[in-house]
């Protein structure tokens, strides 16, 4: 069934589509790696232009804005003559006018993010509880229902908030398909086996024997060592310490772990991955690692700062490019949009 195909969509009153920034380009600002490249600006806007360009992504990573409600900060910590400075730096702006001015906004975006796919490649929107529901049923409109391929759920665990409710310990990661008639590309990754699993059948493969009706009868072993058990779509991996190394003080910076799953799975050595939401930089850290290209955008300058600290600390120049907007053109603020930068330092003991 194709995007256009299906009857189910999410409406509201004032829908409309918000249009790729058509008149977008990109400029150069500083010549560095052609493998890992930063783009400053809108992210709509520099989407429509690499689109323009005729970009392909295998791997396009979506982690917007929570609609929190509010604005985040970046926190600076250094050491001063009486103890801990800390410096809050604004990072990014997550306050709208509604929800549906957040879901219009989103929907352009993973349009557009659509249309830089390699055919073989796959999208993944990174959410919460909050709006998983309308980000489905929205990508469902947009890939067509046919390109679902899982819903990914991340554990983790965290100081207990107070509340008469269960403790929201997860976010969802929806991964879809550019088309869904073609093989896709995916790893098989692996986790431990189950204590039990390895208590009977030891650390061999298990092999199933199938009686004469065809059906399973029991199981044996071979002499090959197991991989462990295929890798589900519930992954316990903890959030950043505060004491981990790769810990940046930017606000929402997802860990390495995450990110490498992702990429090791939906990726070969070479290919393009592509974060539109670039914050401090962990996708482009985490594919320089692994061999893959990785392009990142952002508007915030915060961000964008701490990725090329980030990138600099693993011997990595990124090539750097700008959003050029013509007049009629200016995006209206909206995602990832920073309020006016200031700053608040106060000292700690």
């Amino acid at each position: 069934m194709s995007n256009a195909a299906h009857g189910v969509r999410l409406e509201w009153s004032g829908k409309h589509t918000v249009n790729p920034l058509l008149g977008s380009s990109l400029r150069l600002v500083e010549a560095g790696s052609a493998d890992t490249r930063l783009v400053a600006g809108d992210n709509l806007a520099a989407l429509s232009a690499l689109a323009k360009r005729g970009e392909r992504a295998m791997l396009i990573y979506l982690d917007p804005p929570f609609f929190t409600g509010r604005e985040h900060n970046h926190v600076e910590r250094s050491r001063g003559e009486d103890g801990i400075v800390r410096k809050s730096v604004p990072a990014f702006d997550d306050r709208w006018q509604s929800l549906e001015h957040y879901l219009g906004e989103l929907a352009a975006r993973v349009r557009v993010a659509r249309e830089l796919l390699d055919p073989a490649g796959c999208l993944v929107l990174h959410v919460d509880p909050k709006t998983s529901h309308y980000a489905k049923v929205l990508c469902d409109e947009i890939f067509g229902p046919a390109a679902f391929a899982s819903e990914i759920i991340w554990r983790y665990r965290r100081w207990p908030a107070k509340t008469r409710n269960f403790q929201r310990v997860h976010d969802v990661l929806l991964r879809y398909v550019r088309d869904p008639e073609q093989e896709p590309r995916f790893q098989q990754l692996y986790e431990p086996l189950a204590a039990s699993t390895a208590k009977t059948w030891g650390t061999r493969k298990q092999r199933a024997v199938v009686g004469a009706g065809g059906r399973r009868t029991r199981s044996s072993v071979t002499e090959q060592a197991s991989p462990g058990a295929p890798l589900g779509d519930v992954w316990d991996i903890s959030i950043i310490a505060p004491v981990a190394r790769e810990r940046t003080g930017y606000p929402t910076q997802k860990p390495e772990a995450l990110i490498e799953r992702l990429v090791a799975s939906c990726t070969a050595p070479g290919d393009l991955v592509l974060d539109a939401y670039c914050g401090s930089g962990t996708t482009l850290a985490v594919c320089a690692r692994l061999g893959r290209r990785a392009l990142g955008i952002d508007q915030s300058a915060q961000a964008l700062s701490i990725t090329k600290k980030r990138l600099g600390a693993l011997g990595l120049s990124p090539q750097e490019e700008a959003v050029l907007l013509q007049r009629d053109h200016q995006p209206k603020p909206g995602l990832l949009t920073p309020g006016p930068v200031r700053s608040r330092a106060r000292r700690v003991a």
